[in-house]
């Protein structure tokens, strides 16, 4: 099938893309390339895709309204799977506009195309940090997401908002994904793994907020990606139209549901560190702090609806997926 997937040299949409391609896929993939972190990076993975003779790359950015119809109208899309966005829970502290222009106005020159020319399902990235300030563990997608303590969780429940009321008036089928602290091989540099494999391997100190009494849901970015791809051929029903399976998540006046995907074991963060000294081979100088503005304590996805929709779990021990992250590092930047 054709799939648009917006932020296909960002971290997660690089693997997304790269998982389609490899199913024989069409991939049409958008990017805007900003300079939030190391364009040379971005411009790498989607060198990879470009060996695809199906991929096709155009970089935009989601605001320029213009632009982004003349790509979709011409593309057509069988299924849109929505990725790019402003990330960063600290960013978004000095940088707030930067996620009101790529979050709320870039989603929605998305979806008014999704609304103008329906494709079979349309996707889009949420985040566990919409849960916010809730406190009952595990997180469940039927939990209150009315508490978020950053700019970056508000923008990411508004998209989830707008995207269902888009789907109530317009019956497009629509899925969100909250995705759990993702990490792996070509991650971004403004995440802990990356900072922590970069400090230990300098023999510089690392930063540990909260005095490392954090637990944080892992997930493994392999895992991450089949998600998503099982997710797209899971099409919501519009529960108006025929009777549907209380189980599956859908709202009771849209087809449209909300879906966690994380690995569903909560990690302490101090055990996180002790697996990158392992794959490091080098204790880490450790440089503890207080906890963060928008931080919280702890993330743990149920995932049990995931597994009714797609018959799949996300599993990757940490252990693994930090030593596979360890081995493209060295090997990306040679040390």
């Amino acid at each position: 099938m054709r799939y648009l997937v917006t932020g296909t040299a960002g971290f997660i949409g690089f693997h997304v893309a790269r998982l389609l391609l490899a199913a024989g896929h069409e991939v049409l993939g958008i990017d805007g390339m900003t300079p939030y972190y190391d364009v040379a990076l971005k411009r790498r993975r989607h060198a990879i895709l470009l060996q695809s003779p199906t991929f096709a790359a155009s970089e935009i950015m989601l605001e320029d309204e213009t632009a982004l119809r003349s790509i979709y109208e011409e593309f057509r899309p069988d299924i849109v799977i929505h990725l790019a966005a402003q990330a960063g829970v600290r960013y978004s502290l000095d940088n707030p506009r930067a996620y009101v222009d790529a979050n709320l106005s870039g989603t929605f020159n998305l979806m008014e195309l999704v609304r103008e020319h329906a494709p079979k399902h349309f996707l889009l990235a949420s985040t566990s940090s919409v849960y916010g300030a809730n406190t009952k563990m595990p997180f469940v997608e039927s939990d209150r997401t009315d508490y978020p303590l950053t700019l970056y969780a508000a923008t990411k429940k508004a998209t989830e908002a707008m995207a269902h009321s888009y789907a109530h008036l317009w019956k497009t089928p629509t899925t969100a994904f909250r995705f759990f602290t993702v990490y792996g091989p070509w991650g971004r540099p403004d995440m802990a793994l990356f900072k922590f494999t970069k400090g230990i391997i300098a023999g510089e100190p690392i930063d540990i907020y909260n005095n490392g009494e954090m637990d944080r849901d892992f997930t493994y970015i392999d895992d991450l990606a089949k998600a998503i791809v099982l997710l797209a051929e899971a099409v919501p029903e519009d529960p108006r139209e025929r009777e549907v399976d209380a189980e599956l998540g859908l709202s009771p006046v849209a087809p449209f549901r909300v879906v966690n995907i994380g690995n569903g074991q909560p990690v302490k963060l101090l055990a996180f560190v002790e697996a990158i000294e392992k794959a490091v081979g080098r204790k880490a100088i450790r440089n503890y702090l207080p906890m963060q503005a928008g931080d919280v304590p702890s993330t743990f996805a149920d995932t049990g609806l995931l597994e009714r929709l797609t018959g799949f779990r996300p599993a990757t021990p940490v252990e693994v997926g930090v030593a596979r992250f360890v081995t493209w590092y060295r090997d990306y930047f040679g040390v």
